[in-house]
């Protein structure tokens, strides 16, 4: 989000204490958390299923790993001059500390400071992202976007290579406040990306969305792939509306994130991101846009949303592509999220709502990717009046976070699920100790064409509908990455089901045909295809199947 406050002075070449991804990367690799792959890997079959073992194979979180990916193909054996760096800022704990620079133990408080101290950025005049330019005539002559090695995610199921550490920067026509998310990209065309921001109260990139279109307007844009760890860190943190992400960065690391003006929209991005893709976003149509494997652990169907038509590329003279993996947790996505979310609602209900005896908030993570379990901790004799109070307080705190919220007494552990549920056996009498909340949001995950809004606790978890896919590769192409993994020697996998996608009802032949295009490199077919099925008469996330416009449907 983003304040009103003017960035610092104009600078040339000001010093940099902060690390960026380099120096990152050089930390992992001194620290023995950097795996380093020069043999040659596939992006759109093998990169993010074989890194995906670590999640999937029995490895307990302190041994994940980030990759580094040096000898890059793809599906049409093109070869990219670009290394890869997957999970490289939150495999693990460990790995988001190193990034952090400090021990596990002191995020929470760090977090909790740099949102009630920012740090305004500071501009300058020139900077590493735009050592090389690419304007808008070059972007089709083998230096746009299918010059960068952006991997498949779900192999199988998504229907094109996706951004997914890309940090997308907009702002507020009437005030020209700046907003720092991060959203999936769609890669559709060398000149082309979806935007899909999310659509929630209070979601910067949909309310500039708005007001753009109200005015008629092409959106400026502005996407930053890749930088100093805090300003990723920052871009998917949950901050009050009056705060600008870059400066809550700038707080993490105790001084002002450098800053250059984009070279073609009226933006100002991170000097030392990666990769910086501008352009505008379409206020007027919306066109198809996934299957994508989401953190919720479905495949996103079709929706229409948003897409950005580039202007140019600028990007560091050697630079490297970040890939988060996301899709069913444990992931990056999720362990990225629990280690800043965590402590933030526990500030919340301590120093917010001046609630005695809380200890602690756990986001239950395995499969339920945090929002929708969340664990409360208390000191015993805390009064119940407080208790419930931690309660309605959490479950009104965002627009859906808190499906089900349990508290327990500090002898039960809350990443024990065997111990919660033995604490809702023997410490809960349901007709006196549960409440069930009606109208909450439906939140993230597949959206019922049923019911579209939600409650709390006590939901028979059983089918009643036809769902997407488990988002996971499917079967063929996790067990070719696992044969990689073991040639490679990594440690042991211990498979733990799920392991591999598969399909619970609205898959169908156009779905699948759009996936194995992917996998072939034949993507810009379905950008083709996307582009063909503009419409003006649709809302942003309006699923194609909602609307009778997805080719192949059963029935």
């Amino acid at each position: 989000m983003a304040s009103t406050s003017e960035p610092i002075a104009e600078t040339t070449d000001p010093p940099r204490g902060y690390p960026d991804l380099h120096d990152h990367v050089e930390a992992l690799r001194k620290a023995g958390l950097l795996v380093e792959i020069d043999i040659e890997i596939n992006k759109d079959t093998e990169m993010h299923p074989l890194v995906r073992w670590q999640f999937r194979g029995g490895i307990s979180e302190e041994d994940r790993k980030a990759f580094l990916f040096t000898n890059v193909t793809d599906a049409k054996g093109r070869k990219y001059d670009m290394p890869v760096l997957v999970c490289g800022l939150a495999p693990s704990s460990a790995i988001y500390s190193v990034g952090m620079g400090c021990p596990a133990e002191e995020i929470g408080e760090k977090w909790i400071d740099a949102i009630a101290h920012p740090v305004e950025p500071r501009v300058v005049e020139s900077a590493p992202c735009q050592e090389v330019i690419y304007r808008a005539e070059e972007l089709a002559n083998g230096h746009g976007l299918d010059a960068l090695p952006v991997p498949i995610s779900t192999p199988g199921f998504d229907n094109a290579p996706y951004t997914t550490s890309s940090h997308f920067i907009t702002k507020d026509p009437d005030t020209g406040i700046q907003n720092l998310g991060n959203y999936r990209g769609q890669i559709k065309a060398a000149d082309r990306i979806g935007m899909n921001p999310a659509v929630e109260i209070r979601a910067g990139g949909l309310d500039h969305f708005k007001k753009w279109k109200a005015r008629g307007e092409r959106m400026p844009c502005a996407i930053a792939i890749g930088g100093p760890p805090a300003v990723s860190y920052a871009s998917v943190q949950k901050v009050p509306e009056t705060l600008d992400e870059l400066a809550v960065a700038g707080g993490l690391v105790g001084e002002p994130i450098n800053v250059v003006r984009a070279k073609t929209v009226g933006l100002l991005v991170p000097a030392e991101a990666e990769i910086v893709l501008e352009g505008y976003v379409d206020t007027g149509h919306l066109e198809p846009e996934s299957p994508f494997g989401e953190s919720h652990g479905y495949i996103c169907m079709p929706e229409y949303n948003a897409f950005v038509d580039l202007t140019v590329i600028t990007r560091k003279t050697r630079p490297m592509l970040s890939s988060w993996v996301s899709q069913v947790a444990p992931s990056e996505s999720s362990v990225i999220k629990r280690v800043s979310y965590e402590p933030m609602f526990l500030d919340h209900l301590q120093a917010h709502l001046g609630i005695k005896g809380v200890t602690r908030v756990s986001m239950h993570e395995p499969l339920t990717s945090l929002s929708k379990l969340i664990i409360i901790q208390f000191e015993r004799g805390v009064p119940e009046t407080e208790i419930w109070r931690a309660m309605y307080g959490l479950a009104s705190l965002r627009q859906h976070e808190g499906k089900w919220i349990v508290a327990v007494d500090q002898d039960i552990e809350p990443e024990n699920a065997d111990a919660v549920f033995w604490a809702m056996a023997y410490r809960c009498k349901p007709h006196r100790d549960l409440v069930t909340l009606a109208h909450q949001d439906e939140g993230s995950g597949p959206r019922s064409t049923i019911d579209h809004e939600d409650s709390s606790v006590l939901i028979n978890a059983t089918l009643k509908e036809d769902f997407p896919p488990l988002s996971l590769p499917k079967r063929e192409y996790m067990e070719r990455a696992r044969e990689i993994w073991e040639r490679l020697e990594l440690p042991a996998l211990r498979p733990e089901a799920p392991w591999h996608g598969y399909d619970l009802g609205l898959w169908n032949d156009e779905l699948e045909r759009q996936a194995q295009l992917a996998v072939q490199g034949d993507f810009w077919e379905t950008g083709k295809w996307s582009a063909q099925r503009r419409r003006s008469d649709v809302t942003m996330n309006t699923e194609l199947r909602t609307v009778g416009d997805l080719p192949g449907e059963d029935g």
